[in-house]
This record gives C-alpha cells, sequence and structure tokens, in this order.
C-alpha cells in the first residue's frame, strides 16, 4: 500500500484557513489579518462563522446567530447538558471541565447540535423533490406512520411538548433584521402547515434553523460545526449557581434513593470454598 498521501505531509502542518503566526505582529485567517481587520471591526460571530465556512458574514447574519445561540442555550439545571455543569459546580470541578463535558452532553443526534445534519438533509431532499414536481403530501408520504411519534421527518415534533415557541421568537428576529424567507424556509413552513392538519405538530427550532442557514448557502456540516458550542451560556449559568452554593448540594442522595434491582443480599464464601 502507498505511504505517499501520507509522506508528502509528514512533519509538515498543512491549513488553508490562513496564514501563520507572526510573532509581534499577529496571524491572519482566510485573507484577513485578524487584529488590523477584525478586532474592533467585526463581531464574534462572525469570525467564528468565517473560521468554519471560509466567508466571513454581514453583521445581521451573525446577529441572527447570536440569537439562535440565546435560544439553545436554557439555564435549567435539569436538561442534560445543564445538570452535568451543575454536578460539575457542586463537585467544584473547574469551570472548563464542567463547561466542557456539559457541552459533550448536548452531542446527540436526538436533541442539540447533533440534529442539525438529518433535519438540513431533509429540507434540502425536500426542496429537490418539490422542484421535481412532488407535492408536500408526497414528500411526507413513507415517513408518516399511524402515530406522529413515528414520523420521521427530521426538524419537526418536539420531545416532550406540542410546538416550538422559538420558532415565533426566530421568525421575529429574522424579520426585524430584514433576512427574507428563502425556498427552504418558505417550504419548511408549507410541511408545518401539513402536519399541523395532519398531527398536530409543527417545526422545532433545529427545522426552522437548518432551513434559513440552508438558505444562506450553509452546507449541513457547516451548521453542525457553527453550532457546536451552542448550549455553553445555559452550562455556564447552571455551572456558576451550583459553585455559588455548598459542596455537593446540588441533587443530593440518600442510600434509599436509590432501587437496588440486583441479585440479593449474601453471604461471602469462607476462604478456601
Amino acid at each position: 500500500m502507498s505511504t505517499n498521501f501520507w509522506d508528502v505531509r509528514r512533519g509538515i502542518i498543512r491549513t488553508s484557513k490562513g496564514g501563520r503566526w507572526v510573532i509581534g505582529k499577529g496571524v491572519t485567517s482566510h485573507g484577513y489579518s485578524l487584529l488590523d481587520d477584525l478586532v474592533g471591526h467585526a463581531g464574534f460571530f462572525q469570525v467564528l462563522i468565517m473560521h468554519v465556512t471560509g466567508r466571513l458574514p454581514e453583521r445581521r447574519l451573525a446577529d441572527w446567530f447570536e440569537a439562535a445561540f440565546l435560544c439553545l442555550s436554557w439555564p435549567d439545571p435539569r436538561m442534560w447538558p445543564n445538570c452535568i455543569g451543575a454536578l460539575g459546580g457542586s463537585a467544584r470541578t473547574s469551570p472548563i471541565a464542567a463547561v466542557c463535558l456539559g457541552t459533550l452532553a448536548s452531542d446527540s443526534s436526538i436533541y442539540g447540535p447533533g440534529t442539525a445534519i438529518p433535519a438540513a438533509n431533509f429540507i434540502i431532499s425536500a426542496l429537490n423533490k418539490k422542484k421535481a414536481g412532488y407535492t408536500v403530501e408526497q414528500i411526507i408520504a413513507g415517513r408518516s406512520q399511524a402515530h406522529a411519534s413515528e414520523l420521521k421527518a427530521p426538524g419537526y415534533i418536539r420531545p416532550f411538548a406540542k410546538g416550538d415557541e422559538r420558532v415565533e421568537h426566530m421568525q421575529r428576529v429574522s424579520d426585524a433584521l430584514g433576512l427574507p424567507l428563502g425556498p427552504h424556509l418558505t417550504l419548511a413552513y408549507e410541511i408545518q402547515d401539513y402536519l399541523f392538519e395532519e398531527y398536530g405538530e409543527s417545526m422545532n427550532l433545529a427545522g426552522y434553523m437548518v432551513a434559513f442557514l440552508s438558505d444562506h448557502g450553509f452546507s449541513s456540516n457547516d451548521i453542525y460545526r457553527a453550532c457546536s458550542l451552542c448550549v455553553t451560556a445555559g452550562v455556564h449559568a447552571c455551572y456558576a449557581e451550583a459553585a455559588d452554593r455548598p459542596p455537593e448540594s446540588f441533587l443530593p442522595l440518600r442510600c434509599d434513593d436509590i432501587e437496588y434491582t440486583g441479585t440479593e443480599e449474601r453471604e461471602i464464601p469462607a476462604r478456601g470454598h
């Protein structure tokens, strides 16, 4: 087997993101000087998106992203990533350890940033089918089952609740920023109308975000990568609250709070038996 692919890269770091750090001068990224062109001129989300996609977005799109992150970072310690952050604070770990572990818990295929890829692939495929002449009913056909919980339409339906109040607020943000509905989001709303009539279900925030961002040229991987830290503010909040309280005060348990269903208590055999 040829090792040429690795041989030409041996001992060399190759990057297309920008240039190298020049000590005493700064660093470049995608043709911009970070210190001269971006610091004080561009926002954090503009630079984050540029690092992911290679394109520096306009400020209003970055503002939209920031609003979406607020919708995805609720400071409720009952949520699994936040619960881990709170446990870290209660156990007196460092904030970095707690927030990293809490954020890692959001890397799921059924909630958090991990839902972006299947949801984006669904709406992109749906738009291609619509352009080919399919109706919304035909697009959903084969995905719908006897019960709404069995509907295989990523970006729609929400665990534990009907509807998603965040979609309305993000649409309000889009309107205020002058960001119009594109073809993916227009279709996403058409699918929502159909599903609401058939199942009483609607689009969730992931479905809204991927449709909106697909209209702005983001791939499914772009969305997943750009949103990978979207829950961290909520984890920060729950860590800080628990860390400011007495140690081990978050969800303490007594032994009799645990229901043991294993092997019954038994005697330890004597040595040699």
